[in-house]
């Protein structure tokens, strides 16, 4: 039995402090799919499952989120708007899709991860269908709101599902790895918005990803529950029927209980995990303002400013996508083997440089190359961003934080920063200076990455949290 670590769990095999197993650990441990995830070292077909269900989740979560950015030039025009107008309307879904940040990870402390997940993934896919149907732009973004209040819990509660599963010594090339799979979803985006879109109108696009749902079952039936959540769970229980007997427990099992009793935002702001919420805010922060620009624009930037059509930039989303995916298996490998922080700054600069380029080029030809350059490493740098966000904090409230940290980190990337994005283009009439305030934040990320991130790389969780 492996000893008891920061957060009372053992890591990585066992239950409870003495060696006890609870109850909870007891039912789980019928199965088989959970019995092959408790040793923490010996990688099985179970801990492939899981991986290979939040790789899934990731690519449709890809695919669905660059479909709608792929069709915006397609949506303004049927519905005679204005880029501010769908800018407003973007930014009232994305508020939404805000509460969606925090409400999965925040309940998947109380229910657990795999149901959840398998619960998120049915859910977003089965609205994709019904915004294909919107009759006009106030419905396209309740509709649109609501998919996304679905789709944003589906990649943190995956990554806290891998990240409390596979070896520490692995933990961050496979978050990386199957984070690497959006990239492949924003590919088939490319091919669907260029084969189908094209053709048979943006609605019909948006239909397909509606298939999504079954992957909800495959998820149900082969992952099992975290042991990390359960045997949480099962300390948490013990004190409490411990108290209600008028028994007494330890200092730490009291502290503990306190503060996992009631899980919500005030703690993730206490002074024992403060400095994680702080460094991961500051990851998740400036990876939304750099990702905003790119995700919610380029396809307008290319349509109007390149003169690009719907097929060609849809194209080159297939093979942006392609090239990202490479730049996140590389960064994964990277931030197991030289580290979290080297790993991001080699990725930044990557992107940093090559999207400088691809700014001031006018030729057809560079803004290819220059463009799938920088995909490289402005994809790739968020294998390490999801991997720090989803290690920093303890079990008791690893989902709510992450749930906090991402909300907020979402609110100023994707709600605030937009302003600032669309009032230089409404000013210059193009979107270039907004597209050059990206190597910036990129140079920015890296000097603070250096600075303000601790390395985490072959630490198991509990020995991150102190």
């Amino acid at each position: 039995m492996s000893s008891i670590t920061a957060d009372g769990l053992a890591a990585p095999a066992g239950g409870l402090a003495g060696g006890e197993v609870g109850p909870l650990e007891q039912k789980h441990l019928q199965y088989p799919n959970y019995r092959a995830v408790t040793d923490g070292t010996e990688i099985s077909k179970t801990h492939w499952h899981i991986a290979t269900a939040n790789a899934l989740g990731w690519g449709f979560d890809g695919m669905d989120g660059v479909i709608f950015a792929l069709i915006s030039p397609l949506v303004i025009k049927e519905f005679s708007l204005t880029v501010p107008e769908y800018r407003s309307g973007l930014q009232v879904a994305l508020f939404v899709g805000i509460a969606g940040l925090y409400f999965w990870p925040w309940l998947s402390d109380r229910l657990g991860r795999r149901t959840l997940l398998a619960v998120n993934i049915a859910l977003f896919s089965l609205l994709m269908p019904v915004a294909a149907l919107s009759p006009t732009f106030t419905v396209f973004v309740i509709v649109r709101s609501l998919v996304g209040f679905a789709l944003n819990g589906e990649w943190s509660l995956g990554s806290m599902l891998v990240a409390e599963t596979w070896p520490a010594r692995l933990r961050g090339r496979v978050i990386s790895a199957t984070r690497a799979t959006w990239c492949l979803g924003a590919s088939l985006a490319g091919g669907i918005t260029g084969l189908v879109a094209a053709d048979f109108g943006w609605r019909v696009a948006v239909m397909v990803p509606g298939v999504i749902a079954l992957l909800a079952i495959y998820v149900r039936a082969t992952c099992p529950e975290s042991p990390y959540w359960v045997r949480s769970q099962d300390r948490k229980r013990r004190i409490a029927e411990t108290l209600a007997r008028g028994g007494s427990v330890s200092k730490d099992d009291s502290a503990w209980f306190g503060k996992a009793k009631t899980v919500g935002i005030r703690q993730v702001f206490l002074p024992d995990v403060l400095s994680a919420t702080l460094v991961a805010l500051f990851v998740a922060c400036c990876s939304t303002c750099i990702f905003g620009t790119v995700g919610g624009w380029m396809p307008l930037y290319l349509a109007t400013e390149k003169h690009w059509s719907t097929a060609e930039y849809s194209l080159f989303y297939v093979f942006w996508g392609i090239s990202g995916f490479f730049g996140l298996c590389v960064a994964g490998w990277l931030a197991d083997r030289i580290g979290r922080r080297l790993a991001f700054v080699v990725m930044l600069l990557e992107g940093a440089i090559f999207i400088t380029l691809w700014v001031y080029t006018e030729s057809h030809l560079w803004l290819w190359v220059f463009g799938l350059a920088w995909s490289f490493g402005f994809l790739g740098f968020w294998g390490p961003s999801t991997t720090l966000t989803a290690e920093v904090f303890p079990t008791r409230i690893r989902g709510a934080a992450n749930g906090v940290v991402w909300a907020i980190a979402y609110f100023v990337g994707f709600v605030l920063f937009p302003f600032v994005t669309v009032a230089l283009q409404q000013h210059t009439g193009s979107f270039a200076l907004s597209f050059l305030c990206i190597p910036v934040l990129m140079a920015a990320m890296a000097i603070g990455v250096t600075m303000m991130v601790p390395e985490h790389s072959g630490k198991e969780l509990n020995e991150i949290i102190v």
